[in-house]
């Protein structure tokens, strides 16, 4: 048989036998690459390994160590090692510190600003060029001894931190001695120059790597002369020079022992030991400054004893207003001005404020007296109060119980719960919508969303009443029902997603009407508590008082130069104010929130004769109360709580806050042309009606009927005979994040 002849090949078999082959080609390349690297690790690696073994028999060999010098190498290794992790963990604490020096931190403070207020009179300076008087050989010998030697007697020693003048510190106070502060000199520089007073371990580790910042960029002579000229001395002076005037009215170069030792006593304590505060205090703390200077070496017994029974005397001086707080946020404000380029490239400033003495003076007045009386009783130690005018002009400002104990402005720094005293943003947003007017009838029932369920005290509820009413009890279930409802009238039916879209619309509308800080949304926003300040309550509430603008706060009326050319007024510099509310909601707002006034929580805040609105705020555990209202002239907010966030004694928005509003603007509206409140009519104008001739009744009406405008007289006269007749309140109920529905 003949075989099979071999298939023949085609021209297109060619490609393919092309391809096979170079695919062969290049997986033995591969192969042989692979094996080439695998081999040569292999020896790397055993002639890496020999290597080592030869390295460490030669360390076996020669450096061995045993018994305690072993002991001494490991504990040493070990330091190295824990040594190189601190650092890395000192790098990384002290990034926020350093952060705070990105800047031109020594001519961040270039301007010298002089203000002045509303009616043209000077209340105060600031600025690096006010304290810049004298070199640091100019400034007595006996003051720059009288400080080291109380404050920092290692000064020139130590590198910023003063381990061994800290522990001296630490035994003294421990024995029962005077106490001393471990802070170094440096330390309370960073501290006055970067930081605030605020008490946190955080601010103690800025405030340490501050202080070596500053001694790697400064001399020792340098540190001394700022701390000089920025320390706060009391009275509203700061540095000793400006001091030096202010209680001996001398020149600092003038000043004799007894005086320079009286001025050191002051820039740890400068309210406690003030002369024309405590005349006794300061002398006794100067006769310790004496003695200071006598265990560090400067001076002899001898020379101290003339100094000791001749201790310095102030000049006749009275506690002045001092509107300190005011100021550095006024302060603060030309420097945002100067950097948004409104100023130009002038740096010596006299600012016109809106400031009025005599509201500041009341505000101080009525927050130190109510502290002073009921502070104890109701555990609280701080508060905050902003009032000014509806367009936004601040008339006074208290940033704290104690200026010269704590510069932090609790006014505009401290972020705090609302509780109640946010629910008219809500309500705002509410009647924004259109599906409601004060006198809609609303229902307090059970309202939850996912697992919270808010609720009014004793889990008890009202059912259905107007919203005026829900308004001025302060029922928490109603804001939480309307941010559902909002969210359902843009299409939602979910109760949780629609109340996320209606706290949307309330943070919106927050927002428009002045609160600047970021408003965390929670489901339980509409009842207080997200945080705000109070000179953003000021401006959110001032909204209602003028009409439904945007009131953006502000501290300069008018700036000119030093040569007394204006270049900036704000009234013609700033663009016009924005209507975010109109003029119905307005309307409904205020007769909603003069009823709380009236005839809810916040009846300890009535103005006489004055048509008053506004709203009282309780936070959870009472740790925090508040008072916003207004008038036609004048807004304030009052805040009264504790730094460290604790409990006070029951303490609500309708008590302490509310009495404070009254103090402050009662005798504020005396004396003055009242403007009338939007959509409001104020009792004269009531009253005037009632006077005037009834006017005749629609044809066809019956004999004795009342016209419609008759009828809302009479109704007005009888709120206010109900107003003046109130009985004392009953038992206070407390809703959560809310007020107590009791107090006044």
């Amino acid at each position: 048989m003949r075989a099979a002849a071999p298939p023949r090949r085609g021209r297109s078999d060619v490609p393919l036998n092309w391809l096979t082959a170079l695919r062969s080609r290049l997986s033995r390349a591969a192969l042989g690459f692979d094996a080439w690297m695998n081999a040569g690790l292999y020896d790397g690696g055993r002639s890496f390994g020999d290597a080592y073994e030869r390295y460490a028999e030669v360390m076996r060999r020669r450096f061995t160590v045993r018994g305690a010098k072993r002991l001494v190498f490991d504990l040493a290794s070990e330091g190295v090692t824990l040594g190189v992790g601190g650092a890395v963990v000192m790098l990384i604490l002290a990034q926020p510190a350093f952060n705070q020096t990105s800047e031109n931190w020594l001519k961040a403070q270039d301007l010298a600003v002089t203000f002045l207020d509303r009616y043209g009179t000077e209340v105060g300076r600031r600025g690096i060029k006010h304290d810049d008087s004298l070199r640091i050989d100019e400034f007595p010998d006996v003051l720059v001894k009288a400080l080291i030697s109380t404050e920092d007697r290692r000064f020139y020693e130590h590198w910023g931190i003063d381990p061994i003048g800290t522990l001296r510190a630490v035994t003294v106070n421990a024995r029962g001695g005077h106490v001393q502060g471990g802070s170094s000199l440096t330390q309370q520089l960073a501290k006055n120059l970067f930081l605030t007073n605020e008490r946190s371990l955080e601010r103690k580790i800025n405030e340490a790597f501050l202080a070596l910042w500053l001694e790697f960029h400064l001399s020792k002579n340098e540190i001394l002369k700022l701390y000089l000229d920025r320390a706060y001395m009391g009275g509203g002076t700061f540095g000793a020079a400006a001091a030096a005037d202010y209680y001996f009215g001398k020149n600092l170069k003038d000043i004799s022992l007894s005086e320079a030792a009286m001025l050191a006593g002051l820039f740890k304590a400068p309210t406690k030991y003030a002369p024309h505060v405590n005349l006794p205090a300061a002398r006794a703390r100067a006769a310790d400054v004496l003695r200071n200077m006598v265990e560090a070496g400067y001076l002899t017994e001898g020379q101290i004893q003339t100094a000791l029974r001749n201790p310095a005397t102030p000049v006749t001086r009275s506690r002045d207003i001092s509107a300190d707080y005011y100021l550095d946020w006024a302060f603060a404000e030309i420097k945002r001005l100067a950097d948004d380029g409104k100023l130009g490239r002038e740096r010596v400033l006299v600012v016109k404020t809106p400031l009025d003495l005599d509201i500041q003076r009341r505000a101080d007045q009525a927050v130190e007296t109510v502290l002073r009386q009921y502070g104890d009783a109701f555990d609280v130690e701080q508060a905050a109060l902003v009032t000014m005018d509806p367009d936004g002009a601040v008339r006074a400002m208290v940033g704290g119980a104690d200026y010269g104990q704590s510069q932090f402005n609790r006014a505009t720094d401290a972020l705090r719960q609302p509780g109640s005293s946010y629910k008219p943003y809500v309500y705002a947003a509410a009647l924004a919508t259109g599906q409601w007017r004060p006198d809609s009838r609303v229902v307090d029932a059970p309202v939850c969303i996912g697992n919270w369920c808010p609720a009014n005290y004793g889990r008890s509820f009202a059912g259905a009443m107007p919203l005026w009413l829900a308004v001025a009890k302060s029922i928490n279930t109603i804001p939480v029902r309307f941010s559902i409802q909002m969210g359902r009238a843009l299409g939602e039916t979910h109760d949780g997603r629609a109340a996320k879209l209606g706290r949307a619309k309330i943070i919106e509308i927050s927002h428009k009407m002045g609160i600047t800080s970021n408003l965390v949304d929670s489901v339980s926003l509409p009842i207080g508590s997200a945080e705000v300040t109070v000179l953003d309550q000021a401006a959110g509430y001032a909204v209602f008082a003028n009409g439904g603008k945007r009131a953006k706060p502000y501290a300069a009326s008018e700036i000119r130069t030093s040569g007394g050319e204006v270049i900036y007024r704000h009234d013609t510099s700033e663009a016009p104010p924005e209507q975010v509310l109109s003029t119905r909601v307005v309307a409904d707002m205020n007769y909603m929130l003069n009823k709380v006034v009236e005839e809810g929580t916040g009846r300890k805040a009535q103005v006489e004769g004055v048509k008053t609105a506004g709203k009282s705020g309780t936070t959870n555990a009472y740790r925090d109360a508040w008072f916003v209202g207004y008038t036609g002239n004048l807004v304030t907010a009052v805040w009264y709580g504790n730094d460290d966030h604790s409990s006070t004694k029951n303490m609500t928005g309708g008590s302490l806050p509310a009495m404070t509003f009254h103090e402050v603007m009662n005798p504020a509206h005396q004396g003055i042309e009242l403007k009338p409140m939007p959509g409001l009519e104020s009792e004269k104008t009531i009253a005037a009606k009632a006077a005037a001739p009834a006017p005749a009744p629609p044809p066809g009406a019956p004999p004795g009927a009342l016209s419609r405008r008759s009828f809302e007289v009479l109704n007005g006269m009888v709120g206010l005979f109900r107003a003046a007749e109130a009985p004392p309140p009953g038992k206070a109920a407390f809703n959560t994040l809310g007020d107590k529905t009791g107090m006044r």
